[in-house]
């Protein structure tokens, strides 16, 4: 049977590095797996005002239902002033809220990303661990991989078009596919 993971980019740049780096992700999937890419750009700012009369957002709803039918969940990251970007998190938030909260307990979960930045989004992944854990995934840290100096590895329309960094990416992907989601088998 096949597995799915859910990929969701932290940025809203239509040329974004990490965009390409999930287009790059869903290329590189071993068979057997399919990469389905969601996403936060209609997800409002959380308000639970707007939560109490209206319930979930439509994008929220959609989010959640690709979260339900996903094996794992990969989180491309940007890093903003050293930190998670804040639309990344909001979309987070409210995909926890409501049935979605169960959802996360023991979802494989892996992160990455890229960052024009000489250190990659190293900052960034280590400021996911206290939010992954307290929605309590199966988070996957065999591997980590974090692009630096993006600026130099993607084409002007955001793809991943560098061998090198392409050949970690599989390399990750594959980690993550073959026993990330298989110890939640």
């Amino acid at each position: 049977m096949a597995k799915t993971i859910l990929g969701l980019n932290g940025s809203l740049r239509r040329a974004s590095f990490n965009a390409g780096m999930l287009r790059a992700a869903a290329e590189l999937v071993p068979d057997g797996v399919a990469l389905e890419i969601g996403s936060i750009r209609d997800v409002p700012l959380y308000d639970g005002d707007l939560e109490q009369a209206s319930g979930l957002p439509p994008a929220v709803r959609t989010l959640q239902a690709q979260l339900k039918a996903a094996d794992g969940v990969l989180l491309v990251t940007p890093e903003y002033n050293n930190g998670i970007p804040g639309v990344f998190k909001n979309a987070i938030d409210w995909m926890s809220r409501g049935p979605g909260l169960q959802m996360w307990v023991g979802k494989p979960v892996a992160v990455i990303g890229a960052s024009p930045g000489g250190f990659g989004t190293m900052m960034a992944q280590d400021h996911w661990l206290p939010v992954l854990r307290t929605l309590k995934v199966n988070f996957w840290a065999e591997g980590r991989l974090m692009v630096s100096r993006a600026g130099d590895l993607f084409d002007g329309d955001g793809n991943l078009i560098d061998k090198g960094s392409r050949d970690r990416l599989a390399a990750f992907i594959e980690g993550f596919c073959s026993r990330g989601l298989q110890s939640n088998a």
